[in-house]
């Protein structure tokens, strides 16, 4: 049987932090924050980062990646729109992402913020189509857990 060249995947992160639900979800909407932890890293080099944060705006990342990494030296984008906001409770983005200007994936992913005595759950349903030379579902979810452990660093900023 030949190998699919369209997999379907869905997975579900969750983190829990010792901030307010305002806090962790101010880390998502200031362009600032969020750049920190979501765009700037060891390895890749941000060229461009924007961010719209409102139910129709937008969010686009372009990664030069530097050596050491799966696709060093090739240009990624990664380009959103934010689909459903509710303050403090949850964000709703679809975006895609491509290589070298090829399509490789496109993602639905919701963000849910749930206050607890100890802070907040965070639970990140990410619900993905990956093409031809993506990595995968399993690549896309070991990044999303890189990211949430780098929001955990900029919550303790």
């Amino acid at each position: 049987m030949p190998e699919p060249n369209v997999i379907h995947n869905t997975f579900v992160i969750e983190r829990s932090y010792p901030k307010s639900p305002e806090r962790v979800f101010a880390a998502f909407a200031d362009p600032d924050k969020k750049r920190r932890w979501f765009a700037d890293g060891d390895s890749p080099y941000t060229q461009e980062f924007t961010m719209d944060f409102r139910v129709g705006g937008g969010e686009r990342v372009q990664y030069k990646l530097r050596p050491g990494t799966p696709v060093a030296g090739m240009t990624l984008v990664n380009a959103g729109r934010f689909e459903d906001i509710v303050t403090n409770q949850r964000i709703v983005t679809s975006s895609t992402m491509d290589l070298e200007g090829k399509r490789i994936s496109v993602s639905l992913v919701t963000i849910e913020f749930v206050p607890t005595d100890k802070g907040t759950d965070l639970i990140c349903t990410h619900q993905g189509t990956f093409f031809e030379n993506s990595g995968g579902p399993e690549m896309r979810k070991e990044g999303w857990r890189k990211l949430l452990e780098k929001l955990g660093d900029e919550l303790g900023r």
